[in-house]
């Protein structure tokens, strides 16, 4: 049975990283959706932070909607909120808190003032400690804990400003005992869920026990990706990447919680803990903040993301920029011209191999390795390498092969979620019986999809017997002849 072709032709990106981009109220018309899939946007995130249930269902469709267009899978990934830690209101809504004196935080609702406010966390009472810092509005003044009990804590105000009604709070120093998922997440998980996302990512992760809930609750449904933006996090990162599909450098949050001179390092140690355990990797926050409001990004801002990609990022990802700026497309296109740029320098290839990618003893690992390395010495021009589950896919990517990856599924899901991956091209196919139909549908699949040409050479992996989840045991060299489409209308 031949498929119908897609509205428009769409060439493979010639780039390796993926760009995610966030949709909000400047880019989530269906029109603004494709010009940001045209201009770069290799995946979509859908935060669930702001707008209601809703108003996402059109998002969702409009995303989706793409792959009849363009005949590619799109990829989605949810973001849940999380909970937010917020201070109450002030009489006449704002206060000014002076250094060196006094103040308060405590459980009486009434509305407070330059002494005391409420706040509204048991959570935060329970497990607060003299000597901790509590940060409010992003960082931007900094309180310390002199004495608590279990309705008060007292402070010293250590940098002063202005504080106005539910403004965020940071407690940085302590393990908070709080579920990773409030209400609102359980239901915003569901409803995405339900929506078919391919991606659901877990916000204020502080220990792998917190991605239990929500790994249960997406029942094998969806990806689960765990943002890294709590100090907490850190000391427990290889644990929480282990258990996990797929992580964020959420550079913003980390930022408010740690100096800001420390969050480049852990951002290298991140992405090196999530390469070596075969976890794809996204940095996010700020890359091209001034775009929001410029049509062009600060040279700082440039070499920002650079640095994303020379540390060997899956995926670099827009925020307000995408979502919210006056420059949406503008900001992809910049993205895209950036990691086609990195790429180009022959220096790239070195750079993101600094990170040592140590293979597990097994035949999967070995082959992936291997793939890598034949792929070089013959000048094959692709690897392919049919998957179920995407495991294949992902071993592959790990080892950033200096070729495409072109990945051949019958499992719409896990064409959807490589959407993430580092230079993977997504096929959404019908299975194989056999080796020689594994060979013919490899070839024509490069053909026609314009990553190979006659008398090229590509490399493929799969595993024999077909149709067996985490059977992958076979490596195989083929040459494209040229006429492998003759008879073949799709």
């Amino acid at each position: 049975m031949t498929k119908a072709s897609p509205t428009k032709a769409f060439a493979p990106r010639s780039r390796k990283v993926r760009i995610l981009a966030t949709l909000g109220p400047a880019s989530s018309s269906p029109e603004m959706i494709a010009m940001l899939f045209e201009a770069g946007a290799d995946a979509f995130r859908v935060n669930m932070s702001h707008g209601d249930q809703q108003s996402k269902v059109a998002v969702i469709q409009a995303i989706r909607s793409l792959e009849k267009s363009y005949g590619r899978p799109t990829t989605i990934l949810a973001d849940l909120q999380g909970p937010k830690l917020r201070v109450g209101k002030f009489d006449g809504g704002r206060t000014l808190l002076e250094k060196g004196t006094t103040f308060t935080l405590d459980r009486d609702p009434t509305p407070g003032d330059s002494t005391r406010v409420e706040l509204p966390h048991r959570e935060i009472f329970e497990a607060i400690e003299v000597g901790a810092r509590l940060l409010l509005d992003d960082g931007k003044l900094v309180l310390r804990v002199t004495a608590h009990d279990a309705t008060t804590i007292v402070t010293e105000v250590v940098v002063g400003g202005a504080l106005s009604n539910s403004k965020g709070l940071n407690v940085p120093d302590v393990v908070l005992p709080m579920a990773a998922l409030t209400s609102k997440d359980r239901s915003d998980l569901a409803f995405a869920v339900d929506q078919g996302v391919d991606w659901i990512a877990l916000s204020f992760v502080q220990r792998p026990e917190d991605l239990a809930e929500a790994r249960k609750l997406i029942g094998g449904k969806a990806a689960l990706l765990a943002k890294i933006e709590k100090p907490q996090a850190i000391e427990r990162l290889e644990e929480i990447v282990e258990n996990c599909d797929g992580v964020m450098v959420a550079r913003g949050d980390l930022g408010v919680e740690l100096p800001p001179e420390s969050v480049p390092p852990l951002q290298k140690r991140i992405i090196e803990v999530a390469r070596r355990l075969g976890r794809p990797v996204v940095v996010a926050t700020q890359m091209l903040e001034s775009m929001i409001t410029s049509p062009s990004p600060t040279r700082a801002e440039v070499s920002d993301v650079a640095t994303a990609i020379y540390d060997g990022a899956d995926a670099i990802m827009l925020s307000a920029e995408s979502a919210a700026g006056a420059w949406p497309i503008e900001s992809v296109a910049m993205m895209n011209a950036i990691g086609e740029a990195v790429e180009r320098d022959p220096t790239h290839g070195e750079r993101i191999h600094f990170t040592v990618i140590r293979s597990d003893p097994t035949t999967a690992d070995a082959l992936s390795e291997a793939a890598k390395n034949i792929a070089a010495t013959v000048g094959a021009v692709a690897i392919v390498c049919f998957t179920s589950s995407g495991s294949t896919a992902r071993r592959i990517a790990r080892e950033r092969p200096g070729v495409p990856l072109i990945v051949l599924t019958p499992q719409i899901e896990t064409a959807r979620r490589a959407g993430l991956l580092w230079g993977a091209y997504a096929i959404h196919t019908k299975d194989v019986d056999s080796f020689e139909e594994m060979v013919a549908k490899a070839k024509r699949m490069a053909l026609r999809h314009g990553l190979a040409k006659a008398g090229d050479r590509v490399i493929l992996m799969a595993g024999v017997p077909f149709k067996t989840p985490g059977s992958t045991n076979v490596l195989h060299v083929v040459r494209i002849v040229g006429d492998e489409l003759k008879g073949y209308s799709r």
